[in-house]
Formats: C-alpha cells, structure tokens, sequence
C-alpha cells in the first residue's frame, strides 16, 4: 500500500501543512459546518507522512487506502482547461496531491 500512497501523495508534510492553512483550502470540501472532509483527511496524511513505516497501524492503512482511491477518482474527474484556480485542484490538494506538480 505505501507505494501506491507514495505515488497518489506528491506533496511533503510541510508543503501540505503551509496549503492546508490557505484560504483556498478551507474554502473547499464536504462539511456540516465544522472542517471538510478533506481538510480534516489532510492533517491526517500530515500525520501519515511523518510516520515511521514501522509505526503504521491498520487504521493508518485504511486511511492510505481512502486517499489513494480519492486521489485516483479526482484525477479522473479533471476539468478541462487551466486548473490552477480550480475548486478540483484545492480539493484534490487537501488530500495531498497538487496536480500542478506533475
């Protein structure tokens, strides 16, 4: 799974972590009022990314596996045109892939 986690997250933990404090990213995602989905994925992968492989729980796995499936489904989904501005990219990079770094 780390692999596929690896390739799906093209972002550092503190690249993520600068992103996830910009207007932009808490301006997108899935919420009832409180944090989105994303956002709060992404302090997550924060978390993952600073853990030692030997450290991962199950649960962590579960989690790599969510983000991998939501990078893949994302990317699927790019609108056409100049991204950079985009709602897709800000959600796609709360989860820690910013496609711009392709």
């Amino acid at each position: 799974m780390s692999r596929e986690f690896d390739e799906a997250v093209n972002m550092t933990a503190s690249e993520l972590e600068r992103w996830l404090r910009t207007e932009e990213s808490q301006s997108v995602g899935q919420s009832d009022g409180g944090e989105s989905v994303g956002h709060e994925s992404g302090r997550r992968i924060v978390d993952l990314l600073r853990k030692k492989k030997s450290d991962l729980t199950d649960d962590d796995e579960a989690h790599m596996r969510k983000v991998v499936g939501y990078v893949h489904r994302h990317l699927a989904q790019r609108p056409d045109g100049d991204v950079e501005d985009t709602r897709w990219r800000y959600s796609l990079t709360n989860w820690g892939h910013d496609p711009l770094k392709d």
